[in-house]
């Protein structure tokens, strides 16, 4: 059970610390229009190159979505592959013979796995939603500037 705690906070913390990353990546690129006032009146603005750098952050922020689901992916995985050793090295204690304890070693091991497949899908639509939210952000900072 302490595994099963220990994985979700993990979870937790590996999912706000995305969303952080992403919002300050948002931050940050926005940050970075505000400051070159006399840049921007010193030459004319590119709608192109708006669009390029909107492109580069959306393909940034599909990559690094992916490639934290990969990695929530493999934690489910590795906590589910876990729980069904556990119940293997039970039932290989108890011979076998069906009893209270393998029982309740298969419906832990059951319960376990159930947990951390909901575990990793409802991480996996927080980080899609943080995707989302950052490439509307990109949209919505495309449209002023090109306005």
């Amino acid at each position: 059970m302490k595994l099963n705690y220990l994985m979700n906070c993990l979870v937790a913390i590996q999912r706000r610390l995305f969303s952080s990353i992403l919002c300050l990546m948002a931050i940050a690129f926005v940050w970075q229009g505000g400051f070159s006032i006399n840049h921007a009146i010193a030459t004319p603005f590119n709608p192109m190159l708006a669009t390029d750098m909107g492109r580069q952050v959306k393909d940034k922020a599909r990559e690094d979505a992916s490639n934290v689901k990969g990695f929530i992916r493999d934690a489910a995985n590795q906590v589910e592959k876990t729980a069904n050793q556990n119940a293997n090295k039970v039932g290989q204690a108890t011979d076998g013979s069906g009893n209270f304890l393998e029982r309740k070693a298969n419906q832990d091991a059951a319960t376990i796995q159930r947990r951390a497949e909901a575990d990793a899908v409802r991480t996996q639509k927080a980080v899609d939603s943080t995707k989302n939210a950052v490439e509307r952000t990109v949209d919505n900072i495309k449209d002023a500037f090109t306005s």
